[in-house]
């Protein structure tokens, strides 16, 4: 049985261990995943050019009322959790090997002031403030946000739109917004983003905690809620999630949580399926799949520096696939 799926690239890294992981457990079933982004894979999984699609953002009542099948034949079951993490390559900055990487110290405030363009140089006061005793350059600093409908920008401008006024009011939050910054990129998927700030020097953008720790890029700890830096990690993102132990595809946001250990910028991602799938055999592979993907395979999350979805949010997807 052939399957194929499009959409998140957040989930990339994950899917492509937990496909290769299901080919062995099912040597029957081959599954294919573009990693196209959230926008893209909701358009194809509308039509029906792919079996599933991924999206970090579920599909809202507008796209869910032109699905072919109906707004109810859509199943959106969350199956991965992570972070967006806050990179940037600024010369200068943990360029001895031997040295514990340092962490800048970012606030929703100016996070948004560099993506609005009001912060234009690494060695603005406003930074500064944030990371006393540490040299800054004198560098212009260069956005790189997504070029594509993404699921990874709309959990980034949630984010900002929960945490920063002036966010919330000039830009606000969606899977593509507007970009005020004048020295700004755009780059396609998690992987053109984080390969643009590593070729860029002065840069900054916002890409999936695993691509951040796969290609060794410099990254952010972010002022949450309670006031305090947190390092974007699987611990984290987990202490995040705690504080929302019940999702669903209306209230799914886990931005910007309370508590002293959460980090700001965590969110589930989520699986596409039709419950009414006019192949029977390919919608009971597509339903076994999941049901692996929502268990079993679950335990290959951590490996790829994925938060293994809470055992409340395993059983309640599980229990809505049926």
């Amino acid at each position: 049985m052939y399957l194929s799926g499009a959409g998140s690239t957040f989930d990339n890294p994950f899917f492509s261990k937990a496909f290769d992981a299901y080919s062995r457990v099912r040597p029957d079933v081959t599954v294919d995943y573009a990693s196209v982004g959230s926008g893209a894979g909701i358009q194809q999984f509308t039509k029906r050019t792919v079996d599933f699609g991924a999206t970090d953002i579920p599909m809202n009542a507008t796209e869910l009322a032109v699905y072919p099948s109906g707004a109810g034949a859509v199943a959106q079951l969350p199956v991965t959790l992570g972070g967006v993490v806050i990179a940037y390559d600024v010369p200068g900055l943990n360029d001895e090997p031997s040295s514990p990487r340092a962490h800048l110290r970012l606030s929703a405030d100016v996070v948004a002031g560099i993506f609005i363009g009001t912060i234009k140089s690494w060695n603005d006061l406003a930074v500064g403030a944030l990371n006393p005793g540490v040299k800054l350059p004198s560098l212009p600093i260069t956005v790189v946000h997504r070029a594509d409908a993404s699921g990874t920008t709309y959990m980034f401008t949630d984010y900002l739109s929960a945490a920063s006024p002036a966010w919330r009011t000039k830009v606000g939050k969606g899977k593509t917004v507007e970009w005020y910054a004048q020295a700004s990129l755009g780059a396609k998927g998690n992987e053109g983003v984080a390969g643009q700030i590593k070729n860029s020097p002065g840069s900054i953008g916002y890409v999936e905690l695993a691509y951040a720790l796969a290609t060794h890029m410099d990254y952010a700890s972010i002022r949450n809620r309670a006031g305090a830096f947190v390092v974007p990690t699987m611990a984290s993102v987990q202490a995040a999630a705690s504080q929302r132990p019940s999702i669903s595809p209306v209230h799914f946001s886990i931005v910007d949580m309370p508590g002293a250990a959460s980090y700001p910028i965590a969110g589930y991602s989520w699986l596409l399926l039709d419950r009414k799938n006019s192949d029977a055999a390919k919608g009971a592979a597509l339903c076994a799949l999941a049901r692996w993907m929502l268990s079993d395979g679950q335990k290959i999350a951590p490996s790829v520096d994925y938060v293994a979805l809470p055992a409340d949010v395993s059983r309640t997807a599980l229990a809505d696939l049926g």
